[in-house]
């Protein structure tokens, strides 16, 4: 299996909502990624994702997504663990002259342990940190 994917907030919020901009592309890499690659996400991206969607509007999505992501094989959860917390604490003041969320912090400690070069997403931050943005 080709390497995967890091799904991040924006990327699920285009895949999710119809009318976004990036949704056809994020739907795009989706059908591509199918059977070739999975994708790898975190609790605090779902917490995020879930808190965007119910702030715009969303609501209706809510359940499905967490249906699908909980259920999926094609995406795994990386559970923030103490440890996980305490290097992401420690790299977001490292960072600070950065506008890096500490979610991105997370996301981005996940990817270089888990050797993930590319992110679904449109948050410039994740190529300000070194990786592949795809949408």
């Amino acid at each position: 299996m080709a390497s995967e994917i890091f799904a991040d907030t924006s990327g699920f919020y285009a895949l999710l909502v119809n009318e976004d901009g990036a949704h056809e592309k994020a739907a795009d890499t989706l059908r591509a990624a199918a059977g070739k690659r999975g994708f790898v996400t975190t609790d605090y991206v779902l917490d995020e994702t879930a808190t965007l969607l119910k702030a715009r509007r969303h609501k209706e999505v809510l359940k499905p997504f967490f249906d699908v992501v909980m259920n999926s094989a094609a995406c795994r959860i990386v559970w923030v663990s103490p440890g996980l917390f305490s290097a992401a604490h420690s790299f977001f003041l490292k960072h600070g002259d950065q506008d890096y969320s500490f979610t991105d912090c997370i996301s981005f400690l996940v990817m270089h342990e888990h050797r993930i070069k590319a992110a679904l997403t449109k948050d410039k931050h994740f190529q300000q940190a070194g990786f592949e943005v795809l949408l």
